[in-house]
């Protein structure tokens, strides 16, 4: 498995972005992917996840209803569309895979492989 995510940019407030993440080793069959930020000079936090099924579907309160997290059809990528974006979102966005339960997709803890982020600037 190796990630790449993609789709950064720097955008002004209300605007949106899609970034996406890919596995280079292969699909996301029978994987959950997640998505995570990381600010400067702040932790990793949990952004966003959908669990292998595709249908179950999670999200930082930070986020919902701004955020969505989708899967293709076929499995090859899975995409965060970010809408009405703020200043606050700014962060480097980086997605993982893995296996979580339920108690562990919104913590890193939960997934195996992760890849290299993208940066998302939103100015004011």
């Amino acid at each position: 498995v190796q990630l790449q995510a993609s789709g950064g940019g720097a955008v002004q407030a209300g605007d949106s972005l899609r970034v996406s993440c890919t596995n280079s080793g292969g699909t996301f069959n029978n994987l959950a992917v997640g998505w995570f930020r990381q600010a400067p000079g702040k932790e990793r936090e949990f952004v966003a996840a959908i669990r292998q099924n595709g249908g179950n579907t999670f999200y930082a309160d930070s986020v919902k209803g701004r955020f969505t997290i989708s899967r293709e059809r076929d499995k090859s990528a899975v995409h965060l569309q970010l809408n009405n974006l703020k200043p606050e979102d700014t962060a480097v966005y980086s997605c993982a895979a893995g296996y979580p339960i339920l108690s562990t997709v919104r913590t890193s803890a939960g997934y195996r492989y992760w890849g290299q982020g993208t940066q998302v600037t939103v100015s004011s």
